[in-house]
């Protein structure tokens, strides 16, 4: 694996940890809700929701970790294919802000990992 797709797989591990953070622990702070454009009610009454999707972004984050640390291109592959559906999805359903800040840099390590093979 190259330097540069490793490099890139693990930005990606690192914002779905970020991610998990902001919808488990931070979802109610004042700057998590900026950053989401929801209120004070709407925070409180989504609370469990949001942490349940964090939980799933720390579900990608170990994968794409475990990929580096395995460096199984296909592990690798699986988790980042995982992050642009998962992308695209929200883009298409929440906010067209989510494809250029997850499925675009997972499209980005995919392409770095595949190249590098």
């Amino acid at each position: 694996m190259s330097f540069v797709a490793g490099v890139l797989v693990g930005l990606v591990a690192a914002l779905h940890l970020y991610f998990l953070v902001l919808e488990m622990f931070l979802w109610t702070a004042p700057r998590t809700r900026a950053a989401f454009g929801t209120t004070a009610e709407f925070a409180e009454a989504s609370r469990t929701l949001a942490a349940n999707q964090g939980l799933y972004n720390g579900f990608l984050a170990a994968g794409l970790i475990w990929g580096l640390i395995d460096r199984s291109v296909p592990f690798q592959a699986f988790f980042l294919g995982c992050v642009i559906v998962a992308g695209i999805y929200g883009a298409a359903t929440a906010s067209r802000r989510i494809l250029f800040v997850q499925a675009v840099p997972g499209a980005l390590a995919l392409a770095a990992v595949l190249l590098a093979r």
